[in-house]
């Protein structure tokens, strides 16, 4: 690997192992980083151990070899330790589970060989099977602490990463639908991506995934994988299937390789997609911009445009704050304005398939009493789950004649429950 600026890294952080892969400009590709030296090995355990003798942390096959061999002390999966905010003991010391994940998070990235990696990092984009809002902090939390400003990274979950994945493929693989099986030991999950060419923006959504369990006999495992392709697929077109995880295998899935082929259906496996994904993420929404006319569906993604009626210029307009359509974890917006004749903000929210605009207002009780239009406020609006926004609101005051008063006002807000109500 010899490209040293710039460089869009994609990181799965799994439940129980860890990949990383990196866009190579040359090949115009996303290419998976061998996790062991001399080796196509491109899996390494999440795990992260603490090295008394070093008095620093190891990662993968490195950490269980320390904690095997050299009295190292493992701390555990960071993907279960990211689940939790409670500290973690280590050598004697408390420590949170966003310093492990920046710990680990520098350990994984050494195998890209680069001196700076910060500097020389133009996007690290992570990916899970799922972010819960205790997660994504931590997540947050853990690349700053290793140094990766808001511009440089981003996350995602792991239905997100298969549509970047499966639409950064050639397109005669995904002008049907796609079909995913997703296989962990004896449980396999069907989902299904469908994309909606009549509207604008192309829609792009994950079905509700379908499970079952197949026994673990060969043949028996064979003839009910064949089930559930059938029940799955149907008659329906599909441009190309997707498998992923491990407990699928070609040497007993004889007849349904056979049927997962059948009308010239391009079927695809391994456990690379979602670090792929990710890195594809990372390219297309910072240079390619190719699925800028696409906009994926999901419980992640904010739902609501959300703006404010204002004079801007002296002209009276709608100013945006909230677009839909972001991840909950990256929606924020901040400005300043100047109250006129009002004591409180009403925000103008557009939620889907309702015509009409809500007016949600605040109050800012205890606001200083001035004159008309000497009150300048600092408004912050941010996500903290994927239907929760905060408000935060600071009187900055109106220069040395009405100094600030240092009140704050915060509010969390839902906007598609709150009732219409009239500015004042």
């Amino acid at each position: 690997m010899n490209e040293i600026r710039d460089l869009i890294i994609g990181i799965d952080i799994g439940k129980e192992y860890t990949q990383i892969c990196y866009y190579d400009r040359k090949a115009e590709e996303a290419r998976s980083l061998s996790m062991k030296v001399g080796a196509s090995q491109y899996e390494a355990p999440g795990c992260i151990c603490y090295r008394t003798d070093h008095d620093d942390y190891c990662v993968g096959l490195e950490a269980e070899y320390f904690a095997r061999e050299k009295g190292g002390i493992m701390i555990g999966n960071i993907y279960d330790i990211c689940q939790k905010e409670e500290k973690i003991q280590v050598a004697g010391e408390e420590k949170e589970p966003a310093e492990l994940l920046a710990h680990f998070l520098r350990g994984i990235l050494k195998f890209l060989g680069i001196q700076d990696i910060v500097k020389n990092t133009r996007c690290l984009c992570i990916t899970s099977p799922e972010l819960s809002t205790l997660q994504v902090r931590n997540y947050q939390k853990a690349c700053s602490l290793a140094g990766f400003s808001r511009e440089k990274y981003m996350l995602m979950d792991y239905g997100e990463s298969f549509y970047y994945y499966a639409l950064g493929q050639k397109r005669e693989t995904w002008n049907r639908s796609v079909g995913w099986y997703a296989f962990a030991g004896d449980t396999v999950t069907f989902r299904k991506l469908t994309i909606n060419g009549s509207s604008r923006p192309v829609l792009v959504k994950l079905e509700d995934p379908v499970s079952t369990k197949l026994e673990p006999e060969d043949e028996i495992r064979d003839v009910e994988f064949y089930r559930f392709i059938s029940k799955t697929l149907g008659k329906e077109l599909f441009s190309s299937v997707q498998i992923t995880g491990e407990g699928f295998d070609q040497k007993w899935a004889q007849q349904s390789v056979k049927l997962l082929c059948h009308q010239g259906r391009k079927v695809f496996y391994g456990n690379n997609l979602f670090a792929k994904g990710a890195c594809i993420a990372g390219k297309d929404r910072l240079e390619d911009k190719k699925l800028k006319g696409y906009r994926y569906l999901s419980d992640s993604l904010v739902a609501v445009d959300v703006g404010m009626d204002m004079r801007v210029m002296g002209s009276p307009a709608y100013y945006p704050l909230i677009e839909s359509g972001s991840n909950w974890y990256e929606c924020s917006a901040s400005c300043e304005l100047i109250l006129d004749d009002t004591s409180e903000l009403v925000f103008v929210v557009s939620i889907p398939e309702e015509t009409e605009k809500k007016r949600v207002a605040m109050a800012l009780d205890g606001l200083p009493k001035r004159p008309n239009r000497t009150s300048r406020l600092s408004l912050t609006l941010k996500y903290v789950s994927p239907r929760d926004c905060e408000i935060t609101v600071k009187d900055l005051g109106f220069g040395e004649m009405y100094p600030s008063s240092g009140k704050i006002w915060r509010e969390l807000v839902r906007w598609d429950e709150q009732e219409e109500r009239n500015q004042a």
